[in-house]
């Protein structure tokens, strides 16, 4: 039984798992496989995986990135309450460029308070030091960063600390996987996400593989973990099979995480429409703060109204984040957009697709 971390990690055990691969691979087909998570895609570059995998198998992006996914119309909502409160976000959100190529760092270098935190209990403190200021936490995350929200709200209530709130950008990631199989993608499964599973168990996939007969593999993130559920996706599109399977056991129950859930629940409710990047308007897929929970929705607290703007016209994010298009097939990759200048979120972001082929595959 592997114990530590770097047992996960174990050269030989990867190039014994991608032996097994190359074995099972049939040489008339391909296979393309989605990593939803930008943490998987980071995963595969950083420990060089695809090196060690068969050309058969193909390996596609995905729009699991929360920074990703944010369209600029919410971006834009940030930066207007930060005109109006102090503003504290994640680092990465921070450099997402808006509309005309504004960001939070920039409305930070021009007077906004634009604060960095690592959590939502930060926030919360900045609340307390401050009073006299209203205080805006810009969150955004998947059902991972989705209960500590839910938990920051729950403490402001019971504080009755009135200078709080929460602009809620809380995506749900079953909408995010129909809305990539309904859009065409040609995929033969999927490596599922794993801290999300975490908390949301693995029943939520059972549609991929029931209504679009396709195997979804739950993984973790370290280097054996992904070689060994491209392993079992193999086997299964081999064996004509589509279930929801999880090798992810050591941190992912069946259920998952039932308190984790009911804070949610208590909390949110689920928007009757939201915007995603590349994947545009897509029903009951993002959460709002609740009635019993309004007073601290800087949506109503500020009168805030977004609306849809347009992507930089030469950034190729949204056909990236649907799996249709690499990083490489964007013209301004590497050129007018790098880490430093970034025109688009997947550049932004540390779990962003084009991040990961700059950072290490650039040169390949």
């Amino acid at each position: 039984m592997i114990k530590y971390v770097d047992e996960y990690r174990d050269g030989e055990v990867a190039r014994h798992i991608a032996k097994r691969i190359a074995t099972d691979v049939r040489p008339e087909r391909t296979y393309r496989f989605m990593e939803f998570c930008g943490g998987h895609t980071h995963a595969i570059f950083r420990y060089g995986l695809s090196d060690l995998l068969p050309p058969a198998i193909r390996l596609i992006h995905g729009p699991g990135c929360p920074v990703c996914v944010l369209p600029i119309g919410r971006v834009d909502g940030a930066i207007a309450l930060s005109k109006q409160a102090i503003v504290a976000t994640y680092a990465d959100m921070m450099r997402v460029p808006g509309s005309n190529a504004m960001s939070l760092f920039r409305a930070r270098a021009e007077g906004a308070d634009v604060r960095m935190v690592y959590s939502a209990t930060d926030a919360l403190q900045i609340a307390r030091e401050n009073p006299e200021k209203e205080v805006v936490f810009f969150a955004i995350g998947f059902e991972t960063t989705t209960p500590p929200t839910a938990l920051a709200i729950r403490q402001a209530k019971i504080e009755n600390l009135s200078n709080f709130s929460v602009y809620c950008n809380h995506v749900l990631t079953p909408p995010a996987l129909r809305g990539i199989l309904d859009s065409g993608a040609e995929l033969d499964g999927v490596i599922g996400p794993s801290h999300v599973s975490a908390v949301i168990g693995i029943g939520p996939y059972d549609f991929v593989s029931e209504k679009y007969g396709k195997p979804i593999v739950i993984s973790g993130f370290e280097p054996l973990d992904v070689m060994q559920s491209i392993l079992m996706l193999v086997e299964q599109v081999n064996s004509g099979r589509a279930e929801v399977e999880n090798e992810y056991s050591r941190a992912v129950e069946g259920n998952g995480n039932a308190r984790a859930q009911m804070l949610m629940e208590e909390v949110f409710e689920l928007r009757d429409a939201f915007e995603w990047r590349g994947l545009g308007w897509m029903e009951r897929s993002a959460r709002k703060i609740s009635a019993g929970y309004s007073e601290y929705d800087a949506e109503i607290r500020f009168g805030l109204i977004t609306s849809s703007a347009s992507d930089h016209k030469a950034c190729e994010c949204g056909e990236i984040l649907r799996g249709i298009k690499s990083p490489k097939d964007c013209k301004v990759f590497g050129k007018a957009c790098t880490p430093e200048n970034p025109l688009g979120s997947c550049m932004v972001s540390s779990e962003g697709a084009c991040a990961a082929y700059y950072s290490y595959g650039r040169y390949k």
